[in-house]
């Protein structure tokens, strides 16, 4: 599969990286600085600004993994960029599928009340879990194939495990109430995706 990859040097991004040339798919990884990247793929330089830029480079491509992170001090620059991710897919063609690396604030914690709405939210949570709800509804409102993939309430670096569970838009918790999966698992559950895709138009989301 040829998969372009945004956000290719940051946490999560170089997991997914990772995961993806371990199972011999052909890679663009695209980064504002890609030095050091590894020498499988193919490094470009893209910050996400024109919509041209963007769909000359996914042109071709059968998906565009999506790991961009905002700035802390700026995080509806996600929007933005989302809104010129979607347009160039639609230059490039609408067979292109577009996977979001998503957040946790739009999961649902009980029944109608997502993790957002519940107040349980650290403080300095709360912009950047607003600006990817925003952006799932700008995927949600779009005509491309796009899938949303929001990791656990704790998203860190970790251990690869490959073992996990997945749920639609309910947070996944363990028996203590702890919502948490490492970088490297959550990197093999979106390969997968890619691979057999189950979740297309639709937001998904993992755990332990």
């Amino acid at each position: 599969m040829n998969v372009v990859l945004y956000g290719a040097t940051g946490k999560s991004g170089i997991r997914i990286l990772t995961e993806l040339l371990s199972r011999n798919h052909s890679v663009t990884a695209v980064a504002r600085n890609p030095v050091g990247l590894p020498a499988n793929a193919k490094s470009v330089k893209d910050d996400l600004s024109d919509v041209n830029k963007i769909a000359w480079i996914i042109a071709g491509s059968d998906a565009i993994v999506s790991a961009y992170a905002p700035p802390q001090d700026d995080t509806d620059q996600l929007l933005g960029v989302t809104e010129r991710q979607i347009e160039a897919v639609r230059k490039a063609g609408k067979n292109i599928r577009l996977i979001v690396v998503g957040g946790a604030g739009s999961l649902e914690v009980a029944p109608g009340v997502t993790l957002l709405q519940s107040g349980h939210l650290p403080a300095e949570w709360i912009p950047i879990a607003t600006s990817h709800e925003k952006a799932l509804e700008l995927l949600k409102n779009s005509d491309i194939n796009w899938t949303y993939f929001s990791p656990a309430a704790f998203f860190e670096p970790g251990t690869r495990t490959g073992k996990f569970r997945l749920e639609t838009n309910k947070l996944v918790a363990d028996a203590q109430g702890n919502s948490r999966i490492s970088m490297e698992d959550y990197a093999i559950a979106l390969v997968d995706e890619l691979e057999t895709p189950a979740h297309e138009r639709e937001q998904f989301t993992i755990g332990y």
